[in-house]
């Protein structure tokens, strides 16, 4: 497949050099608040805006964003008709027809950035090659030899790959991934493209691009983890509105639980200064 080169003409509309960091909130204002306070406090002086979008929350969390003058916020009050992917992938999509930044970094809400340097690492790693887009699958925090063995005893795979049906589904997920905003743009690409049919937000954006001859670079997850923590599932259990088996709830509550007493966690939630 050739590789397909952006149109370097029409990139001058955005500020070169710039991130445009977009989080979509939906009723969590603490994960909300801990994602963007972290951001605050390790992305340091580089030359970045943050888009806030919110889903039609009318809650506490549209208070807290409302107080922020260092963001972007834009409202969807009486916009947002489904939930879950739609939702997200059109949220994101109002980021990225707003953004003015060559780069465009779509993140969850339940995303955290663990250390500084983060933003260096995803711009480096999409304008090494003029890649389309940048980024993990999953953001694992558990060690590598734990996921190796999960792979080596996942008696389904197994099975799968001995009758032929190997699948091949990694795509570029948007907790935490970085995108070129102009080859979007002029590809006309949506983050919420088939999620009406069930495909996962920023699912279908991947393929397009791979499809259209753009360039992609994936990020080992466990490097990518290194930057950024990912409390996955955590929007659907903090609103009771979501269906969640139970078993399902009470893991990742759990798992929540742990994340948000670390002495690392908690000192970003103790520092309203980060919302200055």
């Amino acid at each position: 497949m050739s590789t397909r080169q952006f149109k370097n003409e029409s990139r001058t509309e955005l500020s070169k050099g710039r991130a445009t960091i977009c989080v979509v909130n939906y009723k969590t204002e603490l994960l909300t608040k801990l994602c963007l306070r972290s951001i605050r406090k390790y992305t340091g002086a580089r030359d970045y805006e943050v888009i806030v979008v919110d889903n039609d929350s009318a809650d506490s969390s549209l208070d807290y964003l409302r107080n922020l003058k260092w963001i972007r916020l834009f409202e969807r009050t009486g916009q947002v008709m489904r939930s879950g992917s739609w939702a997200h992938g059109t949220g994101l999509d109002v980021g990225l027809e707003n953004a003015i930044g060559e780069y465009f970094i779509a993140m969850h809400s339940d995303s955290i950035v663990r250390r500084e340097g983060w933003l260096d690492f995803l711009l480096a790693k999409i304008s090494e090659a003029d890649y389309a887009c940048a980024g993990s699958g999953k953001l694992d925090l558990k060690p590598r030899w734990l996921e190796t063995l999960k792979k080596m005893t996942d008696v389904k795979k197994m099975i799968r790959n001995l009758t032929g049906q190997k699948r091949n589904d990694f795509y570029i997920r948007t907790i935490c991934a970085i995108y070129n905003t102009q080859i979007l743009r002029e590809e006309n690409l949506k983050f919420s493209m088939r999620t009406d049919e069930g495909v996962t937000c920023g699912k279908h954006i991947y393929y397009e691009l791979m499809d259209r001859g753009y360039r992609t670079n994936p990020i080992d997850r466990f490097e990518a983890a290194g930057y950024a923590h990912h409390l996955a599932h955590a929007t659907m259990v903090l609103n009771p509105e979501f269906t969640v088996r139970n078993r399902t709830r009470l893991k990742y509550e759990k798992k929540m639980r742990q994340i948000l007493s670390s002495p690392e966690i908690t000192s970003i939630l103790n520092d309203p200064s980060l919302d200055r």
